[in-house]
């Protein structure tokens, strides 16, 4: 089985439960905090926390958009949501990196992730200094196969294809799960 194949088998056939932030498999013991969901593509290589999982624990992270804020004054207070997709509407794959890790107490594996993030394109850089690495459907297979450093993978997706709208900063609250938190509003 290649490695998209194996990809496609445990993310479509079979989801895993998971959760943001990797904790790496030779820690004794979780960390109080929330261990950090992205991962810069920068030094990913020698980073003691996710190096060993960029060599050897790459993945997907399917979606069909996500969302990033501005913060409009500066101050880090006042911030405006937006939603960011492709332009045809077609799910796209995020660069991640995951863990299993065993904890001794309970014996339970805790499977985590994070996303890879790298400097902006254009569009992004009008919002966020930072973005996911999202990668080309012909580079799937290579960044999930044994390449020990796929660095060159890791660049600002062509800002022509993307698309991006203001919207309710009900996003920040996960009790409003509904369809309405994409619907694009007047910026703040």
């Amino acid at each position: 089985m290649s490695a998209l194949e194996r990809a496609k088998f445990e993310t479509l056939e079979e989801p895993l439960r998971t959760r943001g932030g990797p904790i790496p498999r030779w820690t004794k013991s979780q960390t109080p905090g929330r261990p950090p969901v992205n991962a810069r593509c920068e030094g990913i290589s020698t980073v003691g926390l996710v190096k060993d999982a960029y060599r050897r624990r790459r993945c997907l992270i399917p979606i069909d958009g996500f969302f990033e804020w501005k913060d409009i004054y500066g101050t880090g207070k006042n911030k405006q949501p937006y939603a960011i997709a492709m332009k045809s509407g077609e799910p796209f794959a995020l660069a991640g990196l995951c863990e299993t890790w065993r904890d001794p107490k309970t014996d339970e594996d805790i499977r985590t992730f994070c996303v890879i993030t790298c400097p902006p394109n254009e569009m992004m850089a009008r919002i966020h200094n930072r973005m996911p690495v999202i990668l080309q459907g012909q580079d799937y297979a290579r960044w999930l196969s044994q390449e020990p450093n796929p660095f060159e993978l890791m660049k600002p997706f062509p800002a022509e294809l993307m698309t991006m709208w203001p919207i309710d900063r009900k996003v920040g609250s996960p009790k409003n799960d509904t369809a309405d938190i994409l619907e694009p509003i007047e910026p703040t």
